[in-house]
């Protein structure tokens, strides 16, 4: 019998408005319907706005690549991530994009050298270690400990910090806040719903959690921006930013722009590589044959000795066991654009300021491309060429393709390999995940796991 992996079934039929709009203040996933995962366009209407969603590679290619600079990051998504984020990379556009991107680029060439690899070798080593102290007869939230393993990686390749128990908790409980109370704001603004009728309360923990993840990373940066004689102490990726001359103006960046970055840095940096670690372990727990095979592949690369920046590049298998969970749970399952003037798609007349909505989540899922779509099967990628062009971007496509997205696939294999060759890992009987979509594909009742320590490993 075939064992599908969880995910939100669909509604039979399309919600109504009012339906649409309670569902999707907590979760995009909650009002999808059958056939958002085989359509090749979907309309529906709020007031005053038209959303379209592309699910065809043809037209996902078009907004992504061809035609990007017509179809900017929404405005809204820029607003809703201001109270953290600043003017970043992630939600800019245009020529302020453009310069942003040019001015990071140097600092993810040091991303490629060994130093940031040992560095993500000691978290995983730490990570190890609280494992160790667990009760081996328990099961282990492994949302909350990839969470917090990938926030202490960031700390440590950008800022050469290693993040403490108790700040992790006040970042990550800040932020789970700012996701729930973001998703919320975002409904009311999309559904025009007056500024009388909002919550205080609301606008006041959405801000508030803003400022606590803003001023943790602002009080480690700013002792470090006003040391200007020391540019040099320091080999991460903090240090690159604070050496970057701006051509065109022949200046640093000032300090909230640098703030801005690392906000950017951090949230991508963590929060993505946090949902694809979480969910891997998920679909290695529920496929014990696929979690044997990886662990033979990790021994024969590597045996019990310390791994090496080359043992992950042999873990082939392992490599397509992530690459199926970004499949199955991308990180971020939805990217919004806009119209900056009015088009036309599949014989549709789009309006200046229309809604055009890219969704990984339905497009990796759509069975026109995808042969039995749900079902959790990494051989999918034993011969690329047998995808479909266009039907696999869960980092995006085109220009605005996540600047980190080979730190994070280093990451997430180092990590699965540390942990498969120490353990074994077994599900919950019963648990059934909680899965939404917001700023990130998570699951809201944690994810139980037991591990259960290999024969042999001391």
């Amino acid at each position: 019998m075939k064992i599908y992996p969880y995910y939100p079934k669909p509604i039979k039929n399309k919600a109504s408005i009012f339906t649409r709009y309670f569902k999707n203040r907590r979760s995009w996933l909650n009002s999808l319907y059958e056939r958002s995962y085989t359509m090749k366009m979907g309309e529906f209407k709020v007031p005053l706005i038209d959303i379209y969603i592309v699910n065809e590679p043809d037209l996902i290619h078009r907004v992504m690549v061809t035609e990007v600079k017509f179809f900017p990051k929404h405005h809204l998504q820029h607003e809703m991530l201001k109270p953290v984020l600043g003017e970043s990379i992630f939600t800019t556009n245009g020529k302020v994009w453009k310069k942003q991107r040019e001015l990071l680029n140097p600092s993810f060439e040091m991303t490629r050298i060994s130093h940031v690899f040992d560095l993500m070798q000691e978290a995983s080593q730490d990570l190890l270690a609280r494992l160790e102290k667990r009760n081996p007869n328990t099961y282990t939230d492994i949302d909350k400990e990839m969470t917090f393993v990938t926030a202490d990686i960031i700390f440590r390749t950008i800022l050469s910090k290693k993040l403490t128990l108790e700040e992790g908790e006040k970042i990550v409980k800040a932020f789970e806040i700012f996701q729930e109370t973001s998703a919320k704001i975002t409904m009311l603004k999309i559904f025009k719903i007056p500024k009388i009728f909002h919550s205080k309360k609301l606008e006041s923990s959405y801000k508030e959690s803003g400022n606590i993840i803003r001023q943790s990373l602002a009080d480690i940066i700013q002792p470090r921006y006003d040391d200007s004689l020391n540019k040099n102490a320091y080999k991460d990726i903090l240090s690159t930013l604070l050496k970057v001359i701006d051509e065109e103006t022949a200046k640093p960046f000032s300090f909230q722009e640098i703030l801005d970055q690392v906000a950017m840095l951090f949230l991508a940096g963590h929060e993505t590589s946090a949902s694809s670690l979480t969910w891997t372990l998920y679909l290695l727990a529920l496929y014990p044959e696929h979690q044997e095979s990886a662990y033979e592949e990790i021994i024969h690369a590597c045996g019990k000795e310390k791994f090496s920046v080359q043992n992950i590049k042999e873990l082939t298998f392992l490599t397509k066991i992530v690459k199926e969970s970004l499949r199955l749970y991308p990180p971020v399952s939805f990217f919004p654009r806009e119209t900056v003037e009015a088009t036309t798609m599949r014989n549709k007349k789009l309006k200046k300021g229309s809604v055009v909505v890219v969704s990984p989540w339905l497009m990796h899922r759509n069975n026109r491309y995808w042969e039995d779509p749900h079902m959790f099967n990494p051989h999918r990628f034993d011969d690329p060429k047998s995808i479909h062009k266009h039907t696999y971007f869960p980092f995006g496509m085109g220009q605005r393709v996540c600047i980190g997205s080979a730190f994070a696939m280093q990451e997430t294999l180092l990590l699965l390999a540390s942990m498969i060759r120490e353990y074994k890992l077994e599900v919950e009987p019963g648990f059934t995940p909680d899965i939404v979509g917001r700023l990130t594909t998570r699951s809201l009742n944690g994810l139980n796991v037991k591990f259960i320590k290999r024969e042999g490993v001391s």
